[in-house]
């Protein structure tokens, strides 16, 4: 079992994936709305995944897995990205993310990257 920070500033989205990666028997140890909670939220649990949605308020994604990976260069950033932002996910890559899932989630694609990440 896994612990992971669901991050995304839409609930809708964020209880969607916890409940995912509930089901897959890890623990949602805490959540955040914008990517400054999110870094924030990481340097206190320290946790074995983070999934990190692109575009939100205050700090965007990109910009949260570039801190994130200053502090912690082996953190496992999934970063969550809608339909069409290719551009995005190179960004995301360059910036330090792991793995990336498009929205709407499919269940099987979750699973698959959160076990490749997790060396499960």
């Amino acid at each position: 079992m896994a612990t992971v920070i669901v991050v995304d500033d839409s609930l809708f989205m964020r209880s969607m994936l916890k409940d995912i990666l509930q089901d897959l028997g890890h623990s949602v140890i805490a959540e955040a709305e914008n990517g400054h909670d999110a870094v924030m939220k990481y340097v206190h649990f320290r946790p074995d995944l983070i999934t990190m949605d692109i575009n939100m308020p205050k700090m965007d994604g990109l910009e949260a897995t570039k801190k994130i990976v200053e502090l912690d260069s082996q953190a496992n950033i999934l970063m969550c990205s809608a339909l069409g932002q290719q551009e995005a996910i190179i960004k995301a890559f360059k910036a330090g993310a792991k793995d990336f899932i498009v929205k709407p989630f499919e269940m099987e694609r979750v699973v698959n990257a959160v076990s490749k990440m997790l060396g499960s």
